[in-house]
């Protein structure tokens, strides 16, 4: 009795298929750029008024072509003594939380006023922001890279 014979299958896929590349955590902790625009001394008269209040500009640039969902935090405090002992505490007015989807490369601008009771100097570099892509199944978003300290000069005039 003869056996069958043996065919081999071979297996291609077209050259221009593109393979889904997973990002790794360093990309997804840089999908979203931050940057802060703020005054770099503030002159006040906290004795006509007793609260001192600042425009800052958060500014959110979308590092990667594709659509992320970002979201920002305010509530955010150092958490070591030092931190308080040399720059103080300050408050942010208004929303505390922020929900927001960037177009890939979209630039947005967020304003914020920041709240003085004292003269002195302040760390503005306090916003937590966390992003992730929009078509990426998580629970979380990826904490993006921390801000460089911002700091601000209070004055009193």
């Amino acid at each position: 009795q003869e056996l069958p014979e043996t065919v081999l299958l071979k297996f291609f896929r077209p050259e221009n298929t593109p393979v889904p590349a997973r990002p790794t955590p360093e990309q997804l902790s840089n999908l979203i750029k931050t940057s802060l625009h703020y005054p770099e001394s503030f002159n006040h008269s906290f004795h006509q008024k007793s609260l001192c209040l600042v425009p800052v500009t958060l500014l959110l640039s979308n590092c990667s072509q594709a659509a992320v969902d970002v979201m920002i935090d305010l509530r955010h405090k150092p958490t070591s003594s030092e931190a308080l002992e040399i720059h103080g505490s300050f408050t942010w007015l208004g929303q505390t939380q922020y929900k927001l989807q960037l177009k890939g490369q979209e630039v947005y601008s967020l304003q914020l006023k920041a709240c003085f009771v004292h003269t002195g100097v302040y760390n503005l570099g306090t916003p937590r922001v966390f992003a992730k892509l929009v078509d990426q199944v998580t629970l979380f978003e990826t904490s993006q890279q921390n801000f460089m300290p911002a700091l601000i000069i209070i004055n009193n005039i």
